[in-house]
């Protein structure tokens, strides 16, 4: 645990910890104390933090530095008042300590209280000889305002101070994207890759705004000096890949997507997009194998689910689409698509009963398509439940008030409950509007006469 540290701290800590097994109690000075509390707090070792405070404390009573420690820890396990009465009494002790104010902004900012957050960093900044940090914050303060004119002021600072700053350049750009500013977002990046031509991060991003504004040629080539910059920077081949998937290259995205496979673990999104890439080419083998490796290495990757179901309901495949929407469903249940999709598979496959399931799950996970209501009556009338069938179909009128589709399916179902009159009433209304479905329309010979 200890390797990379200094050898002072090094030694403090196995000190510490010696003494935490002997009970012995042993003098450490306030900074030793620090190194080790802050050693704890790094490595997520909260209990052993404590107990370093406690006795740094006990030690160093009025160590401001130990007391924000303190602090600090508060701030962990959520006692904002605990924290607030601890920088108080720091605060009486060395009232223009940049990390009362720092703490303080962190606890506004967990309370959302985003303004009185704002104020507390703007007087740290006033105090403090490395503003960048501050800068940071404040831009994330106001982001969570939504106010992006202010947020970006202060990430271009810190990308201005440190081009490698990317997580500051990334909200950068998003501020950009939030303000239109796509010819700002432009400029700052022409003008860190003139400080650094070499930047894969500066390129990449380039070429993704390229795209957003419609020059593909000029995302392509952003995308290549990505590569050139650094040929294992795997966004970059994928962004490629999928920018000549849409120019209709398909041989070459499929290339970069398998480079892209060379430097990174497996990744179900990568054989997703190979997968469509082979479909597009009529390799529906490759396809296949391609999505399936998809969802073998992601069991939740719907759309690879969702393409291999619809390739196969396309080829008329119903039976093997039916053995993959059962697992699909297994895997995420709450997928009202899926649902969707069973119905229809089932019903291709003259299984009406657990067509009637996927259309009354699909439509309870809010899926509210006529077509999972139509085919909900349709299993319901070819098993001759007209009574249910008719209740579905009022319950349809609900979502899709005069429907043909659904007022034609509640005449037919009047029809064979005996409610003739009410039954040609309806039809009358809506036989120009209406397209019966041939597996039904046998049922109803006496409306489709009227």
């Amino acid at each position: 645990m200890f390797d990379n540290l200094s050898e002072d701290t090094n030694s403090s800590l196995i000190k510490f910890e010696q003494m935490l097994k002997t009970n012995q109690v042993l003098f450490f000075d306030a900074l030793e104390f620090e190194n080790i509390i802050h050693h704890y707090i790094d490595f997520a070792q909260f209990n052993l933090a404590k107990k370093a405070i406690k006795m740094g404390m006990e030690q160093h009573p009025d160590n401001v530095e130990l007391m924000l420690l303190k602090s600090e820890l508060f701030l962990v396990d959520g006692y904002f008042n605990e924290a607030e009465n601890m920088l108080n009494d720091i605060e009486r002790i060395s009232p223009e300590h940049e990390e009362i104010f720092l703490q303080r902004a962190n606890i506004f900012s967990k309370k959302k209280n985003h303004p009185k957050a704002i104020e507390f960093l703007k007087k740290a900044l006033n105090v403090s000889e490395e503003p960048t940090e501050i800068w940071n914050l404040l831009g994330m303060e106001y982001l969570f305002q939504e106010d992006y004119i202010k947020a970006k002021k202060y990430f271009h600072k810190c990308v201005n101070e440190n081009i490698l700053d990317y997580q500051s350049l990334y909200n950068l750009l998003y501020c950009y994207e939030q303000l239109g500013e796509n010819i700002e977002a432009i400029d700052t990046l022409n003008n860190l890759l003139e400080i650094n031509p070499y930047s894969e991060v500066a390129w990449h991003q380039l070429g993704k705004i390229y795209i957003k504004i419609n020059k593909p040629e000029e995302a392509l080539s952003a995308f290549e000096f990505a590569i050139i910059s650094d040929d294992c920077y795997t966004s970059a081949y994928i962004e490629k890949g999928k920018l000549l998937e849409q120019m209709g290259r398909i041989n070459e995205a499929i290339a970069n997507y398998n480079f892209s496979l060379n430097f990174n673990d497996p990744n179900a999104f990568v054989n997703h997009r190979i997968g469509l890439c082979h479909l597009k080419l009529g390799n529906e083998n490759l396809a296949i194998r391609y999505f399936e490796e998809s969802i073998k290495l992601e069991p939740n990757h719907e759309k690879s689910w969702m393409a291999l179901i619809d390739f196969l309901i396309d080829s008329k495949e119903y039976v093997r689409a039916q053995k993959y929407i059962n697992k699909a469903l297994q895997a995420n249940s709450d997928n009202s698509e899926f649902w969707k999709k069973s119905a229809f598979i089932h019903f291709q496959l003259n299984f009406y009963e657990e067509t009637a399931l996927g259309c009354k799950n699909a439509i309870n996970l809010g899926n509210h398509d006529i077509l999972n209501w139509t085919l909900w009556m349709d299993s319901l009338i070819l098993i001759n439940d007209w009574k249910k069938a008719l209740e579905i179909g009022e319950e349809a009128l609900n979502y899709h008030k005069k429907n043909s589709s659904v007022l034609y399916r509640l005449a037919g179902c009047k029809f064979r409950l005996g409610n003739k009159n009410e039954a040609l009433f309806i039809f009358d209304k809506i036989k120009n509007n209406v397209i019966i479905p041939r597996y039904i329309n046998h049922l109803f010979p006496e409306l489709i006469k009227v």
